[in-house]
């Protein structure tokens, strides 16, 4: 049974330029969208939620892609598979497409391709960022260019992962994680209202280190 089988469909009502593209899904928390290595036939946009992406090494090992939120675009490839799988890290409503869908109009045509377009040239540019703060960064500094660029990317302090999932993605330990942003709360940088909420106290030193 296809992805789009498997789930409720419905028209969705979206905004421009994805207005009648498409069917929304529902997914529950820490359900799969695609599988690793599966075939890269559709398009997925985050209505609602946050999308994290994996890939298990061979030997066992997890390595995080990215995390989507709302709005964004994710499952573009450049070959013909997912190298990363895509699941639900909360509840999310993602509108589901294929790249050929047809498009009332030729505007809603160029709307989409221009939207596609900034999509593929975001990821890589997360993608060079990713790199330079694994490569360059102090494990403190990794955790709050981290909790920065996540800030500025929602525009409001947030965590939507856990402590594991951000040690998997920049490459330390979930111990370190903790100790790093205990570190940032004693010095002042970020401050913490419970585990999940924060606040930039800082930001001149955060953007010193993301800019370093």
């Amino acid at each position: 049974m296809s992805l789009l089988e498997q789930h409720t469909l419905e028209r969705p009502s979206s905004p421009e330029p994805f207005a009648g593209v498409g069917v929304r899904m529902t997914f529950a928390r820490g359900e799969e969208i695609y599988a690793q290595d599966e075939e890269a036939d559709l398009l997925y946009r985050v209505v609602s939620g946050t999308v994290r992406t994996t890939r298990f090494l061979s030997d066992g090992r997890r390595q995080i892609g990215d995390f989507y939120f709302q709005g964004d675009l994710f499952g573009v490839e450049c070959g013909d598979t997912h190298r990363f799988a895509a699941e639900a890290l909360t509840t999310c409503e993602i509108l589901v497409f294929r790249p050929g869908s047809s498009i009332p109009g030729r505007d809603g045509d160029a709307r989409i391709q221009a939207a596609l377009w900034e999509a593929t040239t975001q990821e890589l540019e997360r993608s060079r960022e990713h790199l330079m703060l694994l490569g360059c960064h102090t494990a403190l500094e990794r955790v709050g260019v981290f909790l920065f660029a996540l800030a500025r990317r929602r525009g409001h302090g947030e965590l939507a992962m856990g402590r594991q999932d951000m040690a998997d993605y920049l490459g330390l330990t979930i111990e370190t994680v903790s100790r790093m942003l205990s570190q940032l709360q004693a010095d002042g940088v970020v401050q913490f209202f419970g585990a999940r909420r924060y606040r930039i106290m800082r930001q001149d030193r955060l953007e010193a280190w993301a800019d370093a």
